[in-house]
Formats: C-alpha cells, sequence, structure tokens
C-alpha cells in the first residue's frame, strides 16, 4: 500500500513540475517578438499546439489552465504584460477570445495522435489552432463592434506568422514521440 501512494505521489510531483515548466514555456514564448510583416510574430501559439502534441489533453490542459490563471491574477506572463497591463484588466482586453481559445486549442491538440502523414497532421494541426482564431475574433468583434474590420484586423496580420509555425508543427508533428519520451 505504501509503494502505490509514493508512486502516486511521485506522479503527482512529476506533473506538477511538468505544467510548471509548461506554463514557463508558454511566458518565454509569449515575452520573446520575432520581428515579423506587418506585425511581429510570438511562439505563443506554436508552444501552445506542441504542449497539446507532447503532454496529451489532460497535462496540456492542465498548463494552458494554469498560465492563464497566474496570468489572471497578475503575473506578467501575457505577451504585452506588463506594458499593456497585468491581471484580470489585461485579460479581458482584446486578446481574451485567443487566450481562452487556448484552452480549446490544446485540448484538441491533446486528443489527436501523430504519426508520419504529413497531410493528416495538418489537419490535426489547423484544427487545432482554428479555435484560438476563431475566439480570438469572435471577442473582438463584441468588443470593438461588428461594423469593424474584425478579419483585417484579428486574423489577417497573423496568417503568414501562423503558417510559418504550422509549417514547423508538421515538421514536429512526426517526431512526438521523441519528445514523449522526456515527459
Amino acid at each position: 500500500m505504501e509503494t502505490i501512494k509514493l508512486i502516486q505521489n511521485n506522479k503527482i510531483v512529476k506533473n506538477t513540475i511538468i505544467v510548471f515548466l509548461g506554463t514557463v514555456l508558454l511566458t518565454i514564448s509569449a515575452k520573446i517578438k520575432i520581428p515579423f510583416y506587418p506585425v511581429p510574430m510570438t511562439m505563443q501559439t506554436f508552444v501552445v499546439i506542441f504542449l497539446g502534441m507532447c503532454l496529451g489533453y489532460k497535462l496540456g490542459l492542465a498548463t494552458v489552465t494554469f498560465y492563464l490563471f497566474e496570468g489572471i491574477i497578475g503575473i506578467p506572463v501575457f505577451s504585452n504584460s506588463p506594458e499593456k497591463g497585468v491581471g484580470i484588466v489585461y485579460f479581458t482586453g482584446p486578446t481574451m477570445g485567443y487566450l481562452l481559445g487556448f484552452i480549446i486549442a490544446v485540448y484538441v491538440a491533446g486528443k489527436f495522435s501523430y504519426d508520419k502523414n504529413y497531410l493528416l497532421n495538418f489537419i490535426k494541426i489547423f484544427c487545432s489552432v482554428l479555435p484560438i482564431y476563431v475566439l480570438g475574433l469572435v471577442w473582438l468583434g463584441f468588443l470593438i463592434g461588428w461594423d469593424k474590420p474584425i478579419f483585417e484586423l484579428g486574423a489577417k496580420p497573423f496568417l503568414i506568422a501562423e503558417s510559418f509555425k504550422i509549417f514547423l508543427l508538421i515538421i514536429i508533428s512526426t517526431r512526438v514521440d521523441f519528445f514523449k519520451k522526456f515527459i
């Protein structure tokens, strides 16, 4: 009986460390901006999908949820915080829909299995990224008004960068088992 408790405790400690390291990776990916036209690119969406692919939907969901919780309580983990605010004020701003989309995206990415088929992996990754932009655009529409050019403001500037990240994820997707060995 003690052995079972020890194994369970070790698993809890291991999973807690994985979730914490995942939030650190997400924070780093949000803070590093790569010069890109017309807007700078962060690797946040890449890391969200990568975490889902490697950690699975349960740990991936725990990681992204904890990351969002950190941001909501005021830890400056989000892309433009603390420059443009922290906590719930920043969270409920223009990026809230995208941030909530991370939850669905990591879940979807974590539910899929990945193999050597690039086309199928592309479809799975595309379906994983899609909720980020759908929720982001819906929230943006509610926030600034549907009479504004929502797609041009909230998605179009990111399409080239997102295509690049999807391409990288497709390459990595054929080697997900390699990354899972370390978890």
